[in-house]
Parts: structure tokens; C-alpha cells; sequence
């Protein structure tokens, strides 16, 4: 994939599941498409900035005909990524400004907010199905894995919590134990059961996802990063890549560690 310089800052991306796209939403509130090739090339294929306030998370649906995007201005926003156009807009979806989306499922997006508040929206009604509050800092990331119907969410007072999508309740499936720790990104792996989350304090924490109880607290800690740990993605069953605060994209292998 080719570099692709951005006149503001990225606060993040998303890559299309269907074609060789990428998205990312920005600091000055703009939200930008680009396509590019194994060759090199990239071009861009729509710009628009649907609030005047920083686009913090973009997020696609499995069918790649859907970008969300929330924003400091407290808005819940859908475009087409084919015309690069406001289709849908939720304005005060939230009491503040808000995080992090995730599109789940064709009838699920989850939004987390500034202050831990987690909301599921049906996009096909534009309509709030829950509204969770156990977490009292800022949610950081959101996971869904769909074999267990579950969201998980770090936040930055500390915890991981779990939310079933299929349960009526609005109190979590499980939430950890205070790791006096930051949490600020999630991704699984070996099947999907471990997770592993990055920390405000350079330590790469690994959870057992066997049951509720499992989550109170992580089965393993890995040191190595001398900042913050704020982007995790897995790139095989045992391989992940992590963004630092330092700059630095790092391969890291869990169970056996090795950085």
C-alpha cells in the first residue's frame, strides 16, 4: 500500500471489505476516501466534512456500502462510500462527545463516549436500542466478535468490560478488575480466545475469554514498549502489530512472547 499524506492529523481508518479503499477521519473534521493499488497508486475518491469538530471514529459495515463516523460535536453520522455523501445523521446521539463506532452487525453500531457511556443504534431505523454506564472514563476501543455475539470495550478507568448484544440487559457480561492501567486497545487471537489489550503504560495485558469470571483479570502481562500502547491488530493467529505513542510499529508474538 502506498503512503498516502494527509494535510491534518489521522485520528483514524478503516479499510473497505469489499474493495481496495481506505477511510479516515481527521482532525479538522473531514472524512476522506482513497482507493489504491498494489502498484503504488492511490487517488482520492471523495472529501467532505460533515462537522466542524474533530471526526474521531469511522468504522464500515461488513457489506462495504456504509462508512459511520462520530465526532467531537456529540454526532452519529452515515455515508455512502460510493457517493461520498451524508445519508443519515444523529445529531446529539450522545451527552458528549464520542470516541469510538463500530459497526457489529446489519441491525447493530455501538458508539462509546468521553465520559463511558456505550450506546447500541439499529442503523436501519436510526434508532438507540440500549444505553450502557458501568464504565466512568473515556471508552478507548470497541471489539465485536460475532461467534460470541459480544462486544468488548476498554476504557481509561482501567477495566475491560463485555456486552452480549442478544441480552436484554443493560449491565455487562463481565468487566475486569481496576488493572491501574489505561486501557486503550483491544484485538483477539488464537481463535478468539485470547484478548489482548494495549496500555496508557507500555504493557501489552493477555485475557482468557472462557467466561465471565475470566475476565476479572489478565492470565499474562508483556512489557517492551516504553510509551503507550494505542493501536493493536492481529496479523495471524499468534502475530500482532502495535502503534505506539513513540512512533514505532512493532511485531509482537504472543504465547511464546517475543517483541
Amino acid at each position: 500500500m502506498p503512503d498516502i499524506p494527509l494535510k491534518h492529523q489521522c485520528f483514524d481508518l478503516t479499510f473497505s471489505p469489499t474493495t481496495d479503499q481506505v477511510y479516515v477521519g481527521l482532525l479538522n473534521g473531514a472524512v476522506k476516501g482513497f482507493s489504491y493499488d498494489s502498484e503504488g497508486n492511490a487517488s482520492q475518491t471523495f472529501s467532505l466534512r460533515p462537522a466542524k469538530q474533530s471526526c474521531r471514529g469511522v468504522s464500515i459495515n461488513g457489506d462495504g456500502d456504509r462508512l459511520y463516523v462520530v465526532s467531537k460535536d456529540k454526532g452519529l453520522r452515515s455515508i455512502d462510500p460510493a457517493r461520498g455523501t451524508v445519508v443519515e445523521e444523529k445529531l446529539g446521539a450522545h451527552d458528549s462527545a464520542i470516541n469510538r463506532v463500530l459497526a457489529c452487525t446489519p441491525s447493530i453500531v455501538a458508539t462509546g463516549d468521553d465520559d463511558g457511556v456505550i450506546k447500541l443504534w439499529d442503523p436501519r431505523k436510526q434508532k438507540e436500542i440500549k444505553s450502557f454506564t458501568h464504565h466512568f472514563d473515556y471508552i478507548s476501543d470497541l471489539l465485536f466478535t460475532d461467534e460470541k455475539n459480544q462486544i468488548v470495550a476498554s476504557s481509561g478507568d482501567c477495566t475491560l468490560s463485555v456486552i452480549d448484544i442478544r441480552s436484554s440487559r443493560t449491565e455487562p457480561f463481565a468487566q475486569s478488575d481496576d488493572q491501574d492501567d489505561e486501557f486503550l486497545s483491544l484485538c483477539s487471537i488464537k481463535d478468539n480466545t485470547k484478548l489482548i489489550v494495549g496500555t496508557q503504560l507500555g504493557m501489552l495485558s493477555v485475557f482468557n475469554r472462557s467466561s465471565a469470571s475470566a475476565y476479572l483479570g489478565p492470565v499474562d502481562r508483556m512489557p517492551g514498549h516504553p510509551s503507550s500502547v494505542d493501536a493493536i491488530v492481529a496479523l495471524t493467529d499468534d502475530v500482532i502489530a502495535t502503534g505506539s505513542s513513540d512512533g514505532l510499529i512493532r511485531l509482537v508474538q504472543i504465547m511464546p512472547n517475543k517483541l
